[in-house]
């Protein structure tokens, strides 16, 4: 979609971008993405998701749960 159909009728790209991305293009070149709140909403739980499972495997691979104190484990992942 142009800058200018998005200007134009706003309410069709937000409609749009409820389903699925839209891309917004200047020149034949896309400038931007436009996403409804469904799909916000749900990419921010699978970031949200994926730091956490970083999160426990790096816990795990520096001793987590096998006697390390977590105030060393804090100070090694640069949490303190």
């Amino acid at each position: 979609m142009s800058i200018s159909q998005l200007k134009t009728n706003p309410a069709k790209a937000i409609a749009q971008a409820d389903d699925y991305p839209v891309a917004i293009s200047s020149r034949n070149k896309i400038k931007a993405y436009l996403v409804g709140g469904t799909i916000f909403e749900k990419l921010i739980d699978f970031l949200e998701d994926s730091e956490d499972i970083l999160t426990i495997k790096t816990l795990k691979k520096s001793g987590w749960g096998k006697g390390k104190d977590l105030d060393v484990i804090a100070k090694e992942l640069g949490l303190n």
